[in-house]
């Protein structure tokens, strides 16, 4: 098998040409500066071959980094022909491969020069002096290449973790997006499904109710246009924040509810022909925070909206009970059901409902009752 990381197979070549050509030089160099030193004509001949064999090794180290730097050391020991490969692949590896690792091929690249050095000593050079040389030039290229590596660990890991924090940025703003269109799609979901709610009842009375005085009648049309127009600005609101653009809107914006509207709900409700008894025992309701208000409101408007969904013409039964320290408590029912609801709905206002309720820190419960009846109560904290 092959190194991960040795050179892809077009570019071998290149790889080739570059490592064997320079090392091919300085391998001729070191055998012609030898030469003067010999002794002996039969050592040209050896160190002509260890020049050669170094050489053409220098193809292999790429794909087989240790055992040709092993035997690229094994010729080492035999002339010094094989130094400009040896110390290559000492650089080379120290680039490239664990510290323990080159550390261990440094070794023993220093021993088989000592060796060298011993059988073949440089004239004029003692002993000592070739063994610190040979120590100190090893030592050298292997801190370079151990600092060459170190730093393009850490450059590839800073660029890594550049890419993952981009990644992780990109998922949070994706996200912080997706509950943006959540939490507007469940406030569209409560404001429309109550206006719908109260255009049905009104639509509802013109058709069955053809009789009814021209006032009347022109009362309920009224109701129904202005419903209209309301639901559809919150329709146009919602398409907007959906479809990333902004709209420009008029001078101030549409305020939030609070607790002080939820009796216009009700009022608006009992307008629309459904009998809503309404108890409100709060106190201190001005203290009451803003979020809690809102999470009221929208409470009393699923309740009521349901009821007139599911069991129009029965009464609903509103009662708001709280103070601070205690929390504020808030429970809706109704006798009965039609069975057939006045609208089709999805089924996830309550779910909505009780996730509003929960990140408020409140609970929410809501179950039928044994005669046919429906109840919603919910419990909101209220510090003191």
């Amino acid at each position: 098998m092959e190194r991960d990381d040795c050179p892809p197979a077009g570019r071998r070549w290149v790889w080739d040409v570059w490592a064997v050509v320079p090392i091919g030089v300085f391998t001729a160099m070191t055998v012609v500066g030898r030469m003067t030193d010999m002794s002996h004509p039969r050592r040209l001949v050896l160190d002509i071959a260890v020049g050669v064999v170094s050489t053409g090794l220098m193809i292999l180290l790429p794909r087989r980094p240790v055992p040709t730097a092993l035997g690229m050391a094994l010729l080492v020991m035999l002339s010094p022909a094989g130094t400009p490969a040896s110390t290559a692949a000492t650089l080379g590896i120290a680039l490239r491969l664990p510290q323990r690792t080159a550390i261990a091929v440094t070794a023993v690249q220093v021993v088989a020069h000592l060796v060298q050095g011993a059988w073949r000593p440089i004239a004029d050079l003692p002993f000592f002096w070739f063994a610190v040389l040979d120590v100190a030039v090893h030592a050298a290229l292997l801190g370079w290449g151990l600092w060459t590596q170190a730093r393009r660990q850490l450059f590839d890991s800073l660029l890594d973790r550049a890419r993952r924090a981009e990644a992780e940025q990109g998922r949070r703003v994706a996200e912080a997006r997706t509950l943006e269109r959540t939490k507007m799609a469940r406030e569209m979901h409560d404001v429309l499904a109550h206006r719908l709610s109260l255009l049905a009842t009104y639509a509802g009375a013109l058709e069955y109710r053809p009789d009814s005085s021209p006032e009347k009648l022109a009362q309920a049309a009224g109701v129904i246009r202005t419903g209209v127009h309301q639901a559809l600005d919150e329709l146009r609101e919602v398409i907007s924040v959906l479809r990333d653009t902004e709209i420009e809107e008029g001078p101030g914006g549409r305020p939030q509810p609070t607790f002080g509207d939820v009796q216009g709900l009700v009022a608006e409700s009992r307008a629309a022909g459904t009998t809503v008894v309404y108890d409100e025992q709060v106190d201190e309701a001005m203290s009451l925070p803003p979020a809690t208000g809102r999470t009221a409101y929208r409470i009393v408007q699923e309740g009521l909206t349901n009821a007139r969904k599911h069991a129009a013409g029965h009464p609903v039964t509103v009662i708001v009970t709280g103070r601070p320290g205690s929390g504020l408590r808030i429970e809706l029912t109704n006798p009965g059901s039609n069975g057939v609801p006045l609208t089709p709905g999805s089924g996830t206002g309550l779910v909505g409902l009780t996730e509003r309720v929960q990140l408020a820190g409140g609970t929410l419960d809501h179950q039928r009752e044994p005669g046919g009846g429906f109840r919603l109560a919910a419990s909101l904290p209220w510090p003191s």
